[in-house]
């Protein structure tokens, strides 16, 4: 009996869930400055531009990009 491809759970393990994937720095979207950040941070993390002061909620799109929501 043949395999069928698509009950294989194997592709699964290989591809991250985009909101477990985790970020070593960020793009300040009020001032442009680039921010290092350790540890490193994934969705809903509350992060801090560290040249304007302004506050950001992290969120992890679908597709592995990050967008920020203003705090």
């Amino acid at each position: 009996m043949p395999r069928d491809n698509y009950l294989d759970d194997d592709d699964d393990k290989k591809t991250p869930i985009a909101r477990d994937l985790k970020f070593s720095e960020f793009d300040c979207p009020g001032c442009n400055a680039n921010n290092p950040v350790d540890p490193p941070f994934g969705h809903k993390a509350q992060l801090m531009c560290n040249y304007c002061g302004m506050e950001w909620e992290a969120r992890v799109r679908d597709d592995g990009k990050v967008d920020f929501k203003e705090m």
